[in-house]
C-alpha cells in the first residue's frame, strides 16, 4: 500500500509529462482515496471501466485516455458526469497519461507494439514537436506484407488494414500508436518499406500508395493497449500494488 501522493510523484517522475506539449492534463485527474492497494489499468476511463476496478475494489485507476481533453465542453454533464460520479462515490483515484505513455522507451506504448512485432528499434524521432514520438526499426528478416500482416493479427487479435503501396518484401518499419495515421509522410522521408498507426483516414491511403510504401491501419485501441499494461506490472514490481488490466473492447 502506498499514498496517493506518493504514487503519483512516482508516476510523474517516471513518465516526465512536463516535457511533452498535450492534449490533455496529465497525471492525477479525480483524487480518490489516499491509501493506494489495488490498482487498475486500462485504455480509457469508459463508465465499464470504472465500474469494473469499483466492482474489483480498486483504489486507483490509470488509463492512456483519461477524461479531460483541451478543447472539449468544459460542463461537467450528461457522459461525463456519469464517469466522475462512479469515481467520486467509488473513492477511486484517476490517474492519466497520454503522451507520455506513448513516448516512454521501456514502458511505452510504442516500446510494447515494437517488441509484440519483434522488431529492433533503430531510431526515436520528433514528430508534432513530440520527442520520441515516431519510431522506426527492422525486422530480423525480410518478409511478404501478407506474412506481416497475420504477425500484427496475431499480436494484437485484430486483423489490420492493409494499403498495399510498396514493396513486395518489406524489412524497415515505422510506428506510431493510436490516431497518428497523419505522420505517414514524415515516416515515408525515413525510406521505410512500411508504416503502422492505429487508424486509417482518407488521404492516408492515397499517401502510402504515391509515395511506395505499406500502411497498416492497427486499431487505435488495440496499439494502445500495451502501455498501461507494462506501467501496471512495473507499479507492481517496484511499489507492490495489486495490479489488475481489465479489458473492454473497442472495434477502433
Amino acid at each position: 500500500m502506498v499514498h496517493r501522493n506518493r504514487l503519483e510523484a512516482y508516476l510523474n517522475e517516471l513518465l516526465a509529462p512536463a516535457e511533452y506539449p498535450d492534449y490533455a492534463p496529465n497525471g492525477l485527474q479525480v483524487e480518490g482515496r489516499e491509501e493506494v492497494a489495488t490498482v487498475v489499468t486500462g485504455v480509457t476511463a469508459s463508465a465499464a471501466l470504472i465500474e469494473a476496478a469499483r466492482d474489483l475494489g480498486a483504489d486507483a485507476v490509470i488509463v492512456h485516455h483519461g477524461s479531460f481533453w483541451k478543447g472539449e465542453d468544459p460542463r461537467v454533464v450528461g457522459m461525463k458526469a456519469r464517469r466522475l460520479q462512479l469515481l467520486i462515490e467509488s473513492g477511486i483515484n484517476l490517474f492519466a497519461y497520454h503522451l507520455p505513455l506513448d513516448v516512454h522507451p521501456q514502458l511505452g506504448n510504442n516500446a510494447g507494439l515494437g517488441r509484440l512485432l519483434g522488431l529492433e528499434t533503430d531510431a526515436r524521432h520528433a514528430a508534432k514537436g513530440v520527442p520520441g514520438l515516431l519510431w522506426s526499426g527492422v525486422l530480423a528478416e525480410a518478409e511478404a506484407p501478407e506474412a506481416f500482416s497475420a504477425r500484427l493479427e496475431q499480436a494484437l487479435g485484430r486483423r489490420p488494414v492493409h494499403v498495399d503501396g510498396g514493396p513486395a518484401a518489406l524489412r524497415r518499419v515505422a510506428w506510431c500508436s493510436g490516431g497518428a495515421d497523419g505522420l505517414i509522410e514524415q515516416a515515408a522521408g525515413l525510406g521505410v518499406d512500411a508504416f503502422i498507426s492505429g487508424e486509417l483516414s482518407e488521404p492516408t491511403t492515397h499517401v502510402a500508395r504515391e509515395r511506395g510504401l505499406h500502411y497498416f491501419a492497427a486499431g487505435h485501441h488495440a496499439s494502445e493497449r500495451s502501455g498501461v499494461q507494462a506501467l501496471g506490472a512495473h507499479l507492481a514490481e517496484v511499489l507492490g500494488l495489486d495490479h489488475h488490466y481489465i479489458e473492454v473492447d473497442n472495434p477502433a
